[in-house]
């Protein structure tokens, strides 16, 4: 079982560094999506870290998840759990700025995943829900398409 484990482990890894480029534009910390919170458990109202054991690369980038259940979840259905905008601020995002988030600063909506910025004394979540989110989800969208790959 342990052998197997680090062939698994062996080609996740040989995958990820020689044969998958980063497809997407995310949001990366610590050479992980979103510093390694697992995706799938943003869904379940309780963002939380990741671990090795259960890895994934996908889009030329790695993902972590708390479980293989949340593993299998996210292979079934990667466009669901994906962050929006790569995981980048949405808030900044719709004022055509890329900017880091807080991964423990999120909303659902629309069955969809947005983060946001979250350090001095700034949440852009409360400016989000503010306003008028359904005109900031256009903006963003419309913009995400010019800021992709862009520092």
């Amino acid at each position: 079982m342990n052998e197997m484990r680090f062939y698994n482990t062996f080609f996740l890894l040989l995958a990820f560094y020689v044969g998958n480029a980063q497809q997407l534009d995310y949001n990366i910390i610590d050479n992980t999506v979103l510093g390694g919170y697992d995706v799938v458990s943003y869904f379940e109202g309780a963002p939380q870290k990741g671990t090795q054991k259960f890895a994934i690369a996908y889009n030329g980038v790695q993902f972590l998840f708390v479980s293989e259940a949340h593993l299998e979840a996210f292979k079934a259905s990667q466009k669901k759990y994906e962050p929006q905008y790569g995981g980048y601020c949405a808030y900044a995002v719709a004022k055509r700025k890329k900017m880091q988030s807080n991964p423990e600063t999120y909303e659902i909506r629309d069955d969809k995943l947005y983060l946001f910025y979250n350090a001095w004394s700034t949440n852009t979540l409360v400016k989000w829900q503010q306003g008028n989110t359904t005109k900031l989800q256009v903006k963003a969208n419309h913009n995400w398409e010019k800021l992709q790959f862009k520092d």
